[in-house]
């Protein structure tokens, strides 16, 4: 068993080496992984995961390796074929560089197939022209550098045994280039940059496709979405309610995507800036939700603690208290911590020292009492876990697995497959840590996710 956690650990390693993009993480599947061969040939990180994996591993515990691996590829065996919505660009919508948005469609069947599951792709967002530049040269930012063919896996998996409550629906995992979390609007483009923001235009066109492509005749849909693509899923969600027919039960899970808005360890509000600057950069006020801008600020309503109280359409939060992007980048940004003292820790939650993890208890207070703010609610859904870990819908080791994360007995897909089909009410908050032993704490590298 332990074999296998340092397995999955390493996986988890290795699609954080190859799927860092701006300095947000992003989980890359194999065939992702395989289509950017050529730069992995040429990546000098490939020789430190190499060594490290040869130090990590003897003969018998390569063995289990191979075996593992096999099943973790199994679990990933369907790769689906990307859809690119072409006529969108004749209306302005289009990812950074003016490309039309992307998705990948696996079709649901028997029970499943009038039940629909859009997922929405994370990968941080761009606050400047600057890094939007950079960014639009990359899959989250042009439909011209995503790979044809995605592996489905976890919330995305077409095997009941792997995804037991959602393995025959219509799966769709929407594809993210427009750097706002879906909500960006800037008619005018400078020509001396063509940069385009135009992500609520992206929203809108990827589900009027997905609508007429028989969404519209949904009995079931449920919006989720991994870190900026579960924060999407929060403020879109009772626009995405409305894009159906009354008698549809639909549902938001929004996975990683709960962003605190707190000081940074040296009393600084980091990421508020940061986030002030993606909404004026994107034009993104116009298209948060009404009931958020009518009380606060633009930036304010892009935090989840701000806008989730309001939303009428049931919501399930899924977020570690320790979220470790979080820790990265909005308790102890690099603007924070100019000479890396919170470098070790960020990297392993193990190597923190007694005062950061002062600081980090701290802040899971702060989290709780944010989503415990949102209201008990029994339309509201809730699993925080106590792992140092971000995205666990999207990983199948996290998301349903032998050693999955659990809390009151229960995985992360039990417990969102119970309240999506009113099964029974899930509302728990895991105990502090190091108090769960099922959790899967993320363990990186110094060349991993690059602080925004």
């Amino acid at each position: 068993m332990e074999t296998l956690r340092q397995f999955t650990e390493t996986v988890s390693n290795l699609r954080q080496v190859f799927g860092t993009v701006n300095g947000n993480p992003v989980t890359e599947s194999p065939s992702e992984l395989a289509n950017r061969n050529l730069e992995v040939q040429t990546n000098p990180k490939l020789g430190f995961v190499r060594n490290r994996v040869s130090k990590m591993f003897n003969f018998k515990q390569w063995v289990i390796l191979v075996v593992c691996s096999l099943a973790i590829l199994k679990a990933e065996g369907l790769f689906v074929n990307i859809t690119f919505v072409r006529n969108a660009v004749a209306r302005g919508a289009v990812c950074l560089d003016g490309s039309p948005p992307a998705y990948h469609l696996h079709r649901g069947s028997g029970t499943g197939i009038n039940s629909w599951l859009i997922q929405l792709e994370g990968g941080g967002w761009c606050n400047n022209v600057t890094n939007c530049l950079s960014r639009m040269h990359t899959r989250l930012g042009s439909s011209k550098k995503m790979v044809e063919n995605l592996a489905f896996s976890a919330i995305l998996s077409n095997k009941k045994q792997y995804n037991p409550d959602f393995y025959n629906w219509n799966r769709v995992k929407v594809r993210y280039c427009d750097g706002s979390s879906f909500t960006g609007d800037v008619q005018a483009v400078n020509p001396a940059t063509n940069l385009h923001f135009r992500g609520a235009r992206v929203w809108l066109a990827v589900m009027q496709e997905l609508l007429a492509k028989g969404m519209r005749n949904a009995e079931n849909a449920v919006l989720s979405g991994c870190s900026a693509g579960g924060l999407a899923s929060l403020m879109h969600c009772d626009s995405f309610r409305a894009l159906l027919p009354m008698g549809t039960k639909v549902k938001c899970l929004s996975d990683a995507g709960f962003f605190l808005n707190t000081r940074d360890v040296s009393g600084a509000q980091y990421i508020k800036s940061y986030f002030k600057d993606v909404v004026a950069l994107h034009g993104s006020a116009k298209n948060l939700p009404r009931t958020c801008t009518s009380r606060l600020t633009p930036a304010m309503c892009f935090f989840p603690q701000y806008v989730a109280r309001q939303i009428r359409t049931p919501v399930f939060i899924l977020n570690a208290a320790y979220d470790s992007w979080q820790i990265k980048n909005i308790l102890a940004p690099r603007a924070a911590d100019p000479y890396g003292k919170w470098q070790s820790c960020q990297l392993d939650i193990k190597n923190c020292q007694p005062n950061q993890l002062k600081v980090m208890q701290d802040f899971r207070l702060e989290f709780l009492s944010a989503v415990i703010g949102l209201g008990r609610s029994s339309s509201r859904g809730m699993f925080i876990d106590s792992c140092y870990t971000h995205c666990q819908t999207e990983t199948q080791t996290s998301w349903f697995w032998q050693d999955s994360p659990i809390l009151n007995r229960t995985t992360i897909a039990k417990a969102v497959g119970d309240w999506v089909y009113d099964r029974k009410l899930f509302q728990k908050i895991d105990c502090p840590y190091p108090c769960n032993p099922t959790c899967h704490h993320r363990v990186f590298t110094p060349q991993d996710a690059p602080p925004i």
